[in-house]
Order: C-alpha cells, then sequence, then structure tokens
C-alpha cells in the first residue's frame, strides 16, 4: 500500500468472550523479539514494513487477542481482536502492523471499525482477504479464537475532524478490500453524527457518499452494515455499490444500490464542490484513475487522499 497525506488534515454485541475484562497481556519481553525478529526477517521488496518504511506510526505496541472470527465473502475473513492496552489508539482510516508469532513476516491490515468502538469495548476489526502473503494465510488456515498477535498503528491516510472544524461533505471511492479503511471512516462520520444529534456540540458532519465496487455482491463486504447507516441517516449517508462480474441474481433488498460496471468519472463529478474531501482506496490502478481525474476536474490537491493497496 501507498500513502498520501493530505496536508491541512489534522494529524453492538460482539459476544462474551469480547466483553469480558481483558486480563491478559503478551510480555514486554515477548513482544520485544515477536517485533525484533519480524523487522530482521521481513525483507522482501513486496513486503509492508520495507513499502512503509518512511510512513508515521505510532510507538505504542500492544498485545491483541482474537475474539471473533466471521466469513465476510468466499475471500475475506474479518477478525475481531481485543485490546486491552489503554494507551493503543488510531484514528478512521489507519492500519496496524500485524505481527504474528511463528510468521516472520509482518502483516499490514486497515483496521475497517471506528475510533469510537476501541474506546467503549477496546475492540478493532480487520478484514483480510486470502492471497499466499504468509500473514494472509495465517489469518485464514490458522488464526483460532484466543489466537495472540502484536499490532501498531500508522498511517496517513486517516479523517480526523476537529469539533471547531467546519462541516466537510465527504466521497468515499472503494474497490475490493480498499473498503477497508473507508468504511473505517464512514462508521466515524457516523459516530460524530450521533454525538452531535444527541449532545448538540462536537463535529457537525456534511454528506457522506460511497462509491464501492467489487466483482459480484457476494465480494461486497459489510454491505448489511453500510445499509444499516444508509437507512439510519439517508439525510447524510448515501451509497452506490457496482458489481463488475455479476451472474447470479441480485436479491430485492440490495437492487436499487446496486450498478452494473465500474464506478464512472460523470458520477464522481457531480460530486465536486469545494467543501468535498476525497478519499480513494482500492488496486494502484483504480486510485491512479480516479486522483489524476479529480486533478484534472480543478479538485485541489489538498482534498484528495489516496492508499493503495498492492
Amino acid at each position: 500500500m501507498a500513502h498520501v497525506l493530505i496536508p491541512g488534515l489534522s494529524r453492538g454485541s460482539v459476544g462474551a468472550i469480547c466483553t469480558q475484562a481483558a486480563s491478559w497481556a503478551l510480555p514486554t519481553s515477548t513482544l520485544r523479539s515477536l517485533t525484533l525478529a519480524s523487522v530482521m526477517r521481513s525483507r522482501r521488496k513486496t513486503d509492508h514494513l520495507e513499502r512503509t518504511a518512511t510512513v508515521l506510526r505510532r510507538e505504542v505496541m500492544a498485545a491483541a487477542k482474537v475474539c471473533e472470527i466471521t466469513h465476510e465473502s468466499p475471500s475475506v475473513k474479518s477478525l475481531r481482536l481485543l485490546v486491552a492496552d489503554k494507551d493503543f489508539s488510531f484514528k478512521a482510516g489507519q492500519w496496524v502492523d500485524f505481527f504474528i508469532p511463528g510468521v516472520s513476516v509482518v502483516g499490514g491490515f486497515s483496521i475497517c471499525s471506528s475510533p469510537q468502538q476501541l474506546e467503549r469495548e477496546r475492540i478493532i476489526e480487520l478484514a483480510v482477504k486470502y492471497t499466499n502473503h504468509p500473514p494472509a494465510v495465517w489469518v485464514h488456515n490458522k488464526c483460532t479464537l484466543d489466537s495472540e498477535v502484536a499490532l501498531r498503528v500508522g498511517g496517513e491516510f486517516f479523517f480526523d475532524p476537529q469539533p471547531t472544524d467546519a462541516p466537510r461533505n465527504l466521497v468515499l471511492i472503494a474497490g475490493g478490500v480498499g473498503i477497508n479503511p473507508l468504511l473505517s471512516i464512514l462508521r466515524h462520520s457516523a459516530d460524530l453524527h450521533r454525538d452531535h444529534k444527541e449532545k448538540r456540540r462536537g463535529y457537525d458532519i456534511g454528506t457522506i457518499k460511497l462509491f464501492y465496487s467489487a466483482k459480484n455482491t457476494s465480494e461486497l463486504l459489510f454491505k448489511k452494515n453500510i445499509l444499516d447507516l444508509v437507512h439510519e441517516f439517508p439525510e447524510k449517508i448515501a451509497c452506490s455499490f457496482h458489481v463488475t462480474k455479476q451472474t447470479t441474481q441480485i436479491s430485492s433488498e440490495l437492487k436499487p444500490y446496486v450498478t452494473d460496471g465500474r464506478i464512472t468519472e460523470k458520477e464522481i463529478r457531480e460530486h465536486i464542490s469545494a467543501e468535498t474531501l476525497f478519499y480513494v482506496c482500492g488496486p494502484p490502478p483504480m486510485t491512479d484513475f480516479f486522483s489524476k481525474h479529480l486533478e484534472s476536474s480543478h479538485v485541489p490537491k489538498e482534498h484528495i487522499c489516496f492508499e493503495k493497496w498492492w
């Protein structure tokens, strides 16, 4: 993944095992040896650590325990992880270095939950697509409930408005598993809107439009969660799902939101305004295409943030 920092932007129930107080932690010596071993052995050009060597990271290295595993699609598993360390925090859109005992290669996975969920429940959520990359293989083939890993937050792709900031509209453009950081931003925005409505203070969000493309509807991750937010806040949140290789019938509940074919420049152009920020995450050709299109449409560079998933 590659990351671009935007100048001007500020730096439910999950089951009994998730809601229990965390009384466990990997020993500091174990965390240190795990990290050093992974850094020393993680040398391939395509490795997450090497690709992100210049990207800012938090200093906190935290132990985490897997407390729920879900099949989000035929090729993607989601993990909910309990992180007891109160010093561990993140901004919506950031990722984690994912250190696995016994696996020499370090993973890099975007967080798809909201910062508020971590504050409330000490839970973060990741969604990992199956590849032959060792961390992904471990998630899909070896990870079990109570598996322990170590996490460190990094990334310069995030949405972190302050209470006094002017409202901004957001356009979120996702391809495939690139939905993960954008879902975190969407969920964070919904949490901010709830707080503003209930307490009459805090950041007042603008409108949010999500464009999300996948091969077919079975590969549209978290579609129910997304539609729940659309239905909860119809005046604020809208979504458009795109499928490029659909071969089965689309359900009646999903059909109003689905378009056959790729996301088009025209659709994006209709949302360009001085108050709108654009976040793009997906395969490199997609992020390059839309970031260049937005620039050619005279969107200021500081209003475009993109992240590439390799």
